[in-house]
């Protein structure tokens, strides 16, 4: 009983509050999930090379006494972390060879990518950008000028993506700011914002925040992160409602992770809840080969054979598209059957 009355406590807070009583201990949370740390392949070492940080809003969502709860399999820092795969690197998509300048990537036609913060909620084990160099082209207020003139030269560009780590981590008057300055672009038609807070920290989904959205001159979406069903509880779906009343497009992309959801009846019961609760499935990526993150992989030839049962099963607006990102490539890859 207090364990539940401290968990509704837990949640009555702010989501500054709430993330700062996030788990960043491995015992705590195995302790909390009521898992017995020697019986778990986890490392010390892992955990030092990227740090544990799980919100309790996403750990409620976990069974207890699970080992192997797929929720728990993408935040818990294990020893395969540190097995060499090969293929694997620091920067797998490229990132780096797309720096226009600091703070933003240009990788695609008609559309950049602005590293607000290197700041995550939740440090998700496959993250492809695990290593990346975020205090080094991250972008602080002093190249956030250069970077929206930067977008005001180039009329080509239609679309600003709002990356990270979270951009949602970012307070609400430093948002603010942030579309003031996008909204007087005329030629831009578009904001993205690509955030894993609606499923992992859905406080952050508040009033306050879809106001400042809905006050934005330009198209706003965003695109979400879940990659199974369990991840969505009352608590996000509430945040869901919000976004929805306000005409936001909600978008999801997952990522096709080995012991999580690589199987069809899992991605099937997770299109229909994203759906149901109006959120399009739009992107069922392959794995980044990111150091540290090989133990994840399922192979191309098993992922079209996924996403064929899948085919068989749900009309095809239900079905995410299945794709690869290669470093240089003018967009996304999709995946198809030889």
């Amino acid at each position: 009983m207090p364990e539940q009355l401290s968990e509704a406590l837990h949640f009555t807070k702010t989501w500054q509050q709430q993330l700062a009583e996030a788990f960043n201990n491995i015992e705590d949370l195995c302790n909390y999930l009521e898992l017995p740390l020697n019986e778990l392949p986890t490392s010390v070492t892992a955990g030092k090379n990227f740090p544990l940080r799980v919100p309790l809003s996403f750990a409620a969502c976990m069974q207890k006494g699970e080992p192997n709860d797929p929720l728990l399999r993408q935040v818990l820092p294990i020893k395969d972390e540190l097995i060499f795969y090969p293929g694997y690197n620091s920067d797998p998509v490229g990132d780096l060879l797309s720096v226009s300048q600091t703070g933003v990537l240009h990788k695609y036609h008609g559309r950049v990518l602005f590293i607000n913060t290197g700041s995550c909620a939740i440090n998700c084990r496959y993250c492809f950008r695990r290593n990346f160099p975020y205090q080094d082209l991250q972008l602080g207020k002093q190249d956030e000028n250069k970077a929206i003139q930067f977008i005001h030269d180039n009329p080509d560009i239609s679309e600003v993506i709002l990356s990270g780590g979270d951009p949602l981590l970012l307070n609400d008057a430093r948002l603010m700011q942030l579309f003031d300055q996008l909204n007087v672009i005329k030629h831009l038609k578009r904001i993205r914002i690509h955030s894993r807070l609606p499923i992992v920290l859905p406080a952050r989904i508040t009033n306050e925040l879809t106001n400042i959205l809905v006050q934005s001159t330009k198209q706003i979406i965003i695109v979400i992160h879940c990659n199974h069903a369990n991840e969505i509880n009352d608590r996000v779906i509430a945040g869901f409602n919000l976004l929805k009343n306000k005409d936001i497009t909600l978008f999801n992309q997952s990522v096709l992770l080995e012991g999580v959801n690589d199987n069809v009846t899992v991605l099937s019961n997770l299109s229909e809840q994203l759906f149901s609760h109006g959120v399009i499935p739009y992107y069922l990526h392959l794995l980044d080969k990111a150091t540290g993150t090989g133990h994840f992989e399922v192979s191309e030839s098993s992922a079209i054979a996924i996403i064929t049962k899948l085919q068989a099963m749900l009309p095809g607006y239900l079905i995410p598209k299945l794709v690869k990102e290669q470093a240089g490539g003018l967009s996304k890859q999709p995946v198809h059957s030889p």
